[in-house]
């Protein structure tokens, strides 16, 4: 059967759970704006590709914000390596 959610980290208390849950969708995020991509190649003039460009366009907006996200993260985790020394 097909899995559609992935398994969440193992220990969420961890200082790179959010990290690592970030990384993870952002992948998600790359892989779907892929498979968009390569099936408008395929369909250009499909009714469907309107959707398909729609639903794209959100899926780039989402991208966008766990990039933002996770940059935020790790330069918080850059602050307090430093501080610590």
């Amino acid at each position: 059967m097909l899995k559609i959610v992935p398994d969440p980290p193992h220990r969420s208390d961890t200082p790179q759970y959010l990290e690592d849950t970030l990384v993870e969708a952002l992948e998600y995020a790359m892989c779907g704006l892929a498979v968009g991509q390569q099936s408008i190649t395929f369909l250009p003039k499909s009714p469907a590709s309107i959707m398909l460009l729609a639903v794209m366009h959100e899926l780039e907006a989402v991208r966008q914000l766990v990039e933002c996200a996770l940059a935020q993260v790790q330069l918080g985790q850059r602050r307090q390596v430093h501080t610590l020394h």
